[in-house]
């Protein structure tokens, strides 16, 4: 079987550690390191960063304490996701961290917004590295390694010496994200091991998200993506706030209908075949019903992926994900479809009552 190249996103960090199974499993038995030190962080300090990042994210983090954090989306006119971030609010700053090569552009769409607002945003990639500890050791890790370790998900503190660690839920059992000054990075790496974390590479870190069914955008996600397909309603959007670009398509589709896509888990049966590439279609019976997203060798699943597909597409049907010699049988996971209202909701409950249909 072949393994697709390395994504070009993450090129700038290791794919692997020399195994990427073995390091799959010390994620899944204890605890792994993972350098994800490309992705891009954006630092918001200033008086009014949360009332501010407030009317232009789509979660709510007017109330956001120190010490808290949680992850956000920007949305077009339309609302299709066009950035995603995680934030950690620590000691006065709402810390950033996104997708490799997205801070820039981020960050352009919040200098457009500040106008009289006591803020600051700035692009702080020079100036941290994000690693990433993942396993159910992870507690026990950070504590030997001298690093605060905070008790609940997204909950967020100060390291010594400077930067931020970040608890998280996903991938694994256990997480935590450590955005550490940029130059003490090997320093920090070194210490980690020492406290019991294997290295690891990116490709164990992508597998355990896709079993996670955690998506990524640009790989997970296409330029129509909206919110509720992908999983992020909760996480990333808060469906009571208002107040944000984008928020009349969400709340349309919470209230009156249900996205027409969403994002499932899907084994592929490749054999010694090259498996699908993110991008690639996932057709059933000849016609295209989604897109291939994040692509892995599981250690226990085998070669599994991310795909988002037409809503209509039954849990049962036989498929196809990609193209040409890249084409593989797949079969959805029935445990990753998400699980549909037995009633409709009341937007279009009320749509129904009064006669009205699609």
């Amino acid at each position: 079987m072949t393994i697709p190249g390395q994504l070009d996103l993450d090129a700038p960090v290791p794919a692997h550690r020399g195994d990427p199974l073995a390091e799959q499993r010390a994620m899944a038995r204890s605890a792994a390191i993972v350098d994800r030190s490309h992705r891009g962080v954006l630092a918001v300090p200033g008086d009014d960063r949360l009332s501010w990042l407030h009317l232009l994210l789509t979660q709510h983090v007017a109330g956001l304490p120190d010490g808290a954090g949680t992850e956000a989306l920007v949305l077009d006119v339309n609302g299709r996701v066009l950035h995603h971030a995680v934030l950690a609010h620590v000691d006065g700053t709402v810390w950033l961290d996104t997708e490799p090569g997205d801070a820039a552009g981020l960050l352009a769409y919040l200098a457009t917004m500040r106008f009289w607002s006591k803020v600051e945003p700035r692009d702080a990639s020079t100036e941290l590295a994000v690693l990433s500890v993942v396993g159910p050791e992870t507690r026990s890790v950070l504590t030997a390694a001298g690093a605060p370790v905070p008790e609940f998900a997204y909950g967020s503190a100060g390291l010594p010496g400077g930067g931020v660690v970040r608890r998280m839920p996903w991938p694994g059992r256990d997480a935590a994200d450590l955005l550490v000054p940029r130059q003490d990075k090997a320093t920090w790496e070194a210490r980690l091991v020492a406290a019991g974390a294997r290295t690891a590479g990116t490709m164990a870190f992508e597998a355990l998200r896709a079993e996670a069914l955690r998506p990524r955008l640009g790989v997970d996600t296409d330029d129509r993506t909206i919110p509720h397909e992908v999983g992020w309603i909760g996480s990333a959007v808060h469906l009571t706030k208002g107040c944000y670009r984008g928020q009349e398509t969400v709340a349309r589709v919470a209230n009156l209908g249900r996205p027409p896509r969403r994002l499932v888990l899907v084994h592929l049966d490749a054999g010694d075949e090259e498996l699908a590439v993110p991008g690639d279609p996932v057709q059933r019976d000849g016609r295209t019903v989604g897109r291939v997203g994040t692509v892995a060798l599981h250690h226990e699943l085998g070669p599994i992926a991310l795909a988002l597909l037409k809503r209509s597409v039954p849990a049962d049907a036989e498929l196809l994900a990609g193209t040409d010699e890249r084409g593989s049988p797949a079969r959805i996971d029935p445990d990753s479809v998400p699980p549909e209202d037995e009633a409709p909701p009341p937007g279009r409950a009320a749509q129904l009552r009064g006669g009205l249909r699609r």
